[in-house]
C-alpha cells in the first residue's frame, strides 16, 4: 500500500477512535468528579490519611493541598532513587547521584518525566514500579483534579468551595487510570510488548556476536506512560524500541491512549458547566491544531532536499522503518502537543523545520489537546483572554460562561500567560551565557540553539522529550531543567486555582444581546487565533534564532 495512503487511513481511524470516545468517556468523567458516593476502596484511603470526604475545599486549602502532595511526592520519589542499590530487584544498579535523582524524582513529580539517564541500565524493577510508575499515575491525576477545580469555578455560584483535592486525586486513580491500565497492558502483552521480572539475558546475534537483554515490567507501565500523558521510557530509545513499541498496531494504540483523556475532557467540561455547545467549541480547536500540526510535520519530513533525503524518499534518519514517516510524525505531533514526551523517532533528526514543529507544538502550551488536565486548563485561560479581547473591541465588559471577567481575573489570567514563556526564554538565555553549558551541546549554530531552546521548552511545559544532541547531565543542567519542570507545573496551577476561586465567589451574570456566544464558530476562529498570535508574539525571536535560521539557511 501507498506510504501516503497507509498514513491517511491511520490518521482517520485514529481520529475516528477519538470521535467515539469523546462523549462516553467525557461524560463518565463528568460522573466521576460530580458523584456525591464514594467506594468502599476510596473510604478506606480516605481514612488512612485522614480526610473526610464529604468536605470540600476552599482554593487555598485546594492548592495547599496540591503543594503538599508534589513536594512530599519530590522527596519520597528522590529517597526512592537515592537508596537504589539497597532496594529488591535492584539489579544491582547504584543509587542515583544526587543532581540526577532530583532531576528525576522533579520530573516525574511533575508529568514531565525528562530522562537524564538510560533506564536499562539505571534504574531497577522496584524503583520502575513503585517509584516513577506510581508518580505516573498521581501526577495525571493532579492535572485532571485541577482543571476540575476551575470548572467548578464556572459552574458554582457564591461559594468559595471548588472541591476536595483528596477526593478528586483518589476518584480518578481508581475509577479511571487504574482500570484502562489494566485492560491496555493485557492488550499490550498480546501484542507482543515484554512484561516479566527477568533481570539479564545473553543473546547470540546472527552475526556471532554477544549482546544483553534486559526485560522487566514494560507493558503495564507503557500503559499510564500513555494514558496519563507522562512520557517516561522503560528503555532509553523510549517507543522506538521493540520492547516497548513492537508493532504499527502498538504505535496506534499508544497514540490513541496519549490523547483519548485530554480529547475528551472538553465534553466533560461542557457537561459540568450545563452546556455541551462549549466542550464542541473547545475540542474544535483542539482538533484543528493537532492536524494542522501532523500535516506540517509530515509534509517536512518527506520533502527530499539533499542526496541523503533523495535516497531514502524521505527524512528517514532517525526513524523506524516498521512505522515509516506517517506513524513518526503522528505520534510526534501528538506526543509534542501533549505534555507526554514520549518518542518513536529521534526528534534531533527531524528536519529544521520539522523540529520547528515540534518546538511550536510545546510553545503553544500544549493544548491540542494538551496534558491530561493541563491542556484543557491551558485552553480555558487561552479562552477568557479571548472574550476579554472581544469585549474590548465592542467597549463590553466581558463574560464567559455567566461570570464576569474583571481585573482580578485578567490578571490570573496573564499571569499564566507569561509564566511558562518567561521560565523557557530566562533558561535558554542563561544557559547560552556560560561557556560551560554551551559545551553541552553536540552542534553549533542555530541547531545548537535550538537543542537549548527545546530542552527548556521541554521542560517548562512538562513535556520531557529531547534533542538527543543536548547533553544535559551535569549538575548545572539537572538542576536548572529540575526547577523549570517545577516552576513550569506548579506556577500555572497556582494562577488556575485562584481563578477558580474568584469566578466560584462571583454570582450569575444573565445572557443579553450584547452577550459574546462561546459556542458559536466565529468564537472558534477568535480563539484559534489568540492561541497563534500570542505563540507567535511570544517566542518569534527565538525560533528566528533557531529552527527557523537554520530551515532557511
Amino acid at each position: 500500500m501507498d506510504a501516503a495512503l497507509a498514513g491517511s487511513l491511520q490518521a482517520l481511524a485514529l481520529a475516528g477512535a477519538l470521535a467515539l470516545s469523546y462523549r462516553p468517556l467525557g461524560d463518565y468523567l463528568a460522573r466521576v468528579l460530580t458523584s456525591g458516593k464514594h467506594l468502599r476502596a476510596e473510604r478506606g484511603v480516605y481514612r488512612l490519611i485522614g480526610v473526610n470526604g464529604d468536605f470540600d475545599q476552599s482554593w487555598t486549602a485546594y492548592l495547599r493541598s496540591v503543594l503538599a502532595f508534589s513536594a512530599v511526592s519530590v522527596l519520597f520519589l528522590y529517597a526512592f532513587l537515592r537508596l537504589q542499590n539497597h532496594l529488591w530487584l535492584s539489579l544491582g544498579f547504584p543509587a542515583l547521584r544526587p543532581a540526577l535523582a532530583w532531576n528525576t524524582a522533579a520530573s516525574f513529580v511533575t508529568n514531565t518525566n525528562w530522562q537524564s539517564y538510560s533506564g536499562e541500565s539505571t534504574m531497577g524493577y522496584l524503583v520502575q514500579m513503585a517509584g516513577l510508575a506510581v508518580q505516573n499515575f498521581l501526577s495525571a491525576a493532579v492535572g485532571i483534579a485541577v482543571v476540575a477545580a476551575l470548572i467548578r469555578g464556572f459552574s458554582r455560584d457564591r461559594t468559595d468551595r471548588v472541591g476536595n483535592f483528596w477526593v478528586d486525586v483518589t476518584r480518578l486513580t481508581l475509577r479511571l487510570l487504574l482500570p484502562v491500565s489494566v485492560v491496555f497492558a493485557v492488550v499490550f502483552v498480546a501484542a507482543g510488548m515484554v512484561e516479566n521480572l527477568h533481570a539479564f539475558s545473553g543473546i547470540t546475534t546472527v552475526s556471532g556476536g554477544s549482546q544483553t537483554l534486559t526485560g522487566g515490567p514494560v507493558a503495564s507501565q507503557e500503559v499510564i506512560k500513555e494514558l496519563g500523558t507522562n512520557g517516561g521510557g522503560f528503555y532509553n530509545a523510549n517507543s522506538a524500541h521493540p520492547f516497548e513499541n513492537p508493532n504499527p498496531l502498538t504505535d496506534w494504540l499508544e497514540i490513541y491512549l496519549l490523547l483519548v483523556i485530554s480529547f475528551s475532557l472538553p465534553r466533560t467540561f461542557g457537561t459540568m458547566v450545563g452546556d455541551r455547545r462549549q466542550g464542541y467549541a473547545i475540542v474544535a480547536v483542539m482538533a484543528l491544531i493537532w492536524i494542522g500540526s501532523a500535516g506540517l510535520l509530515t509534509l517536512f519530513e518527506w520533502q527530499h532536499h539533499g542526496s541523503a533525503l533523495q535516497a531514502a524518499g524521505a527524512a528517514m534518519e532517525g526513524k523506524e522503518v516498521r512505522f515509516g514517516i506517517p506513524g513518526s510524525t503522528l505520534f510526534g505531533s501528538s506526543t509534542t502537543l501533549t505534555s507526554t514526551g514520549a518518542a518513536n523517532s529521534a526528534h534531533e533528526s527531524y528536519t529544521a523545520l520539522g523540529g520547528g514543529v515540534l518546538l511550536v507544538d510545546m510553545m503553544l502550551g500544549e493544548i491540542a489537546p494538551g496534558g491530561t488536565g493541563s491542556g484543557l486548563y491551558g485552553m480555558l485561560i487561552l479562552a477568557i483572554v479571548t472574550v476579554f479581547v472581544a469585549g474590548l473591541m465592542v467597549g463590553r465588559t466581558p463574560e464567559y460562561l455567566g461570570k464576569k471577567l474583571g481585573g482580578r481575573e485578567m490578571k490570573f489570567a496573564s499571569l499564566y500567560v507569561l509564566t511558562t514563556p518567561a521560565v523557557v526564554l530566562i533558561g535558554t538565555g542563561t544557559a547560552m551565557t556560560f561557556p560551560a553549558e554551551r559545551a553541552a551541546m553536540l552542534n553549533n549554530g542555530a541547531h545548537g540553539f535550538s537543542e537549548v531552546l527545546y530542552a527548556f521548552t521541554s521542560s517548562a511545559n512538562n513535556n520531557g522529550s529531547a534533542f538527543a544532541g543536548l547533553t544535559a547531565t551535569s549538575t548545572w543542567w539537572l538542576t536548572a531543567l529540575g526547577l523549570a519542570m517545577l516552576f513550569g507545573r506548579l506556577l500555572p496551577m497556582i494562577f488556575v486555582l485562584a481563578l477558580a476561586g474568584s469566578l466560584a465567589r462571583q454570582g450569575p451574570v444573565p445572557v443579553t444581546a450584547g452577550t459574546l456566544p462561546t459556542h458559536r464558530p466565529l468564537f472558534v476562529g477568535m480563539l484559534l487565533g489568540v492561541v497563534l498570535i500570542v505563540v507567535g508574539l511570544t517566542y518569534f525571536p527565538a525560533l528566528a534564532l533557531g529552527p527557523l535560521a537554520e530551515g532557511l539557511s
